[in-house]
C-alpha cells in the first residue's frame, strides 16, 4: 500500500513537471514565432501569436501544430498603386494545421481564416476629395465617410450650390481583392438632374488591398460602427521563410 502510495506522488510530481515544461516551451515558442513573423512581414511591432492545444511537445515532435492564433494591430497593406498602402486594423487569424521545415525556419499553414477592421478615415483617402464637375456647373466632392446603418456606408458630399454636405447611403462590395463603395441612389438638388456617370465617378470607389500577411486573401465586407469590417482567407499560408 506504501508503495502505491509513493508511486501515485511520483507519476502527480511527474505530471506537473511535464505541465511545467510544456507551458514553458509553448511561451519561448510563441515569442520566437512573432520575433520571425514581425521581421518577416516588417512590422512595426511585434504581433501576439498563441498557439492551442495540449500538450504542446506532442505536437512539435510531430512536426505540425493543430491551431495557431495570430493578433497584428496595425498592417499596412499594399494598394497596388506604387508605394501608397492602406491601414488594416485589428487584423487576427485563425491558422490550422501549421506544419514547420526541421530547422524551424520556415511554417505554412493548411489554412486560415481572420477578420479585420479598415477605418473610415482611412478608406477615405481613396475617395475623390477634389471638387468635380457634376453638371450643370455644379461642382462635388467626398468630404467625409461614416456608418450609415444597416450594413451601408454613408457617403457624406459637398455641392458648391449648398451650404452643407448631403448624405448619400452607399453598398461596400468585395471583387477581385478590392473593396468597392458603390451609391445605392443619387440625390435630387432642388429639381436638377445630376449627370450619373459624372456623380459616381466621385461617390464610387475601389480600393484594391494586396499583399496581406502569408498572402491571405479578401473574403467579404460588412460597413459597421467603426469601418469596414474584412474577413479574410487563404489555403497553403506561409507565415514563415
Amino acid at each position: 500500500m506504501r508503495a502505491l502510495r509513493v508511486l501515485l506522488i511520483v507519476v502527480v510530481i511527474l505530471g506537473v513537471l511535464f505541465v511545467v515544461v510544456d507551458r514553458v516551451a509553448v511561451h519561448f515558442a510563441q515569442n520566437e514565432a512573432a520575433d520571425k513573423l514581425r521581421s518577416t512581414e516588417n512590422l512595426a511591432s511585434t504581433p501576439d501569436v498563441s498557439i492551442n492545444g495540449f500538450p504542446f511537445l506532442t505536437q512539435l515532435a510531430s512536426g505540425e501544430l493543430d491551431d495557431v492564433e495570430v493578433g497584428i494591430k496595425d498592417y499596412d497593406a499594399a494598394t497596388g498603386n506604387g508605394t501608397q498602402k492602406i491601414r488594416i486594423d485589428d487584423l487576427k487569424a485563425d491558422m490550422k494545421g501549421v506544419r514547420f521545415s526541421g530547422d524551424y525556419s520556415s511554417a505554412t499553414a493548411d489554412s486560415a481564416t481572420g477578420t479585420a477592421t479598415i477605418a473610415y478615415d482611412e478608406l477615405l483617402k481613396t475617395a475623390r476629395s477634389e471638387p468635380t464637375d457634376v453638371g450643370f456647373g455644379i461642382k462635388a466632392q467626398v468630404v467625409g465617410l461614416s456608418y450609415g446603418g444597416n450594413g451601408k456606408i454613408r457617403v457624406a458630399v459637398k455641392f458648391s450650390l449648398l451650404p452643407e454636405p448631403i448624405s448619400v447611403l452607399s453598398s461596400v462590395t468585395v471583387r477581385n481583392d478590392k473593396v468597392q463603395v458603390h451609391a445605392d441612389s443619387l440625390p435630387r438638388l432642388a429639381g436638377v438632374q445630376l449627370i450619373e456617370s459624372r456623380f459616381r465617378s466621385i461617390t464610387d470607389f475601389q480600393q484594391a488591398i494586396d499583399q496581406l500577411p502569408g498572402d491571405i486573401k479578401l473574403d467579404s465586407v460588412q460597413a459597421a460602427k467603426d469601418g469596414v469590417e474584412i474577413t479574410v482567407k487563404g489555403s497553403d499560408v506561409k507565415l514563415a521563410g
